[in-house]
């Protein structure tokens, strides 16, 4: 076990790579996806409530007021996705096909995930404060930007439903605001209980990832494209990751920002949001090809999710070794 845990395999891992397994053999679907959604969501906004209890309010403005981390997460967003996307579709766009070269296209003009990617930051000790502000902040610029890029792309133009602001609000705002409201009567007992966010924390993304992986296997994610395409999809997918996760730790050494700056950095600029990519999708794609378009995204979306929880878990290990 200790050989294991150097590589950032331990049992959390292990439950990792088991839902994993669970959401391709055994995934929800029907009333148990229902419910299975419902307890994600609550577990979320759990955890959002826990979040803005813990915090104190000058840490939150601080996270506001930290332009430096705000913008560069943004411009890695919004700026060095599509730019990478564009240059994946221009090299690989015929092994690819039409439909899939458009999903990456898609993906790399989508806002950060919300979720996960604070959650990762508060597990590797990352700035909390910053990472739930430039989450939230790319999901609502997302209802304007995202369709204005993809036009901008690709010459056409639509719409986009306001249920993704919606459901920030209720699920990320509104927990964290009431829990920032409640911290002079709760956020002393929290604070001491370090083993109830944990708890949520790991939890959560757990539930995010089991979630994903029945998602695709429900939508015949495995069988929609012939293996070989599917394959080299991976292998593109597993590329762009690196790239913008590479780029985005040279970019926090370049600009020398503090520790959990870099973190934050790191799991808020390379990381994209299925969460929101499907509602968009769903609003300016024709529904034919919704399906082959968000391939590349779910894709995306669950390889993102085991390396930034591998990533995550050696921070965090290394944090918990630097005090000892």
């Amino acid at each position: 076990m200790k050989f294991l845990r150097r590589f950032g395999i331990d049992t959390y891992m292990f439950l990792l790579i088991g839902v994993v397994a669970l959401g391709v053999i055994l995934p929800a679907q029907g009333i148990g996806a229902k419910i299975l959604g419902q307890i994600t969501f609550w577990a979320v906004a759990l955890l959002f409530f826990l979040y803005g209890a813990k915090l104190d309010t000058a840490s939150v403005r601080a996270g506001f007021m930290n332009l430096r981390l705000q913008s560069l997460s943004f411009l890695a967003t919004y700026v060095m996705f599509p730019v990478l996307g564009l240059l994946i579709a221009w090299t690989m766009g015929d092994q690819l096909g039409p439909e899939l070269t458009l999903g990456i296209l898609f993906l790399s003009v989508l806002p950060s995930t919300i979720q996960s990617s604070i959650a990762f930051t508060a597990m590797a000790g990352g700035n909390v404060p910053a990472a739930i502000c430039s989450a939230s902040l790319s999901n609502l610029v997302a209802v304007v930007l995202t369709p204005t890029l993809m036009a901008l792309i690709l010459h056409q133009s639509g719409g986009i439903s306001t249920d993704a602001i919606s459901k920030i609000a209720l699920q990320i705002l509104l927990p964290f605001v009431l829990g920032q409201l409640l911290r002079r009567w709760i956020g002393g007992f929290i604070l001491r209980h370090k083993f109830l966010t944990m708890i949520v924390d790991r939890g959560s993304i757990l539930l995010i990832v089991y979630s994903a992986f029945s998602a695709g296997t429900v939508a015949g994610i495995w069988s929609a494209i012939p293996l070989n395409r599917l394959l080299l999809l991976g292998a593109v997918i597993c590329v762009f990751l690196a790239i913008s996760m590479w780029l985005m730790v040279l970019t926090g050494r370049f600009f020398n920002l503090p520790a959990p700056d870099r973190t934050t950095l790191l799991f808020c600029g390379s990381t994209k949001s299925l969460a929101s990519g499907l509602p968009i999708a769903t609003a300016i794609f024709p529904a034919s090809q919704v399906g082959a378009i968000i391939l590349p995204l779910m894709l995306f979306h669950m390889i993102q999710l085991l390396v930034c929880a591998v990533i995550a878990q050696r921070k965090a290990a290394q944090n918990v070794a630097a005090l000892t």
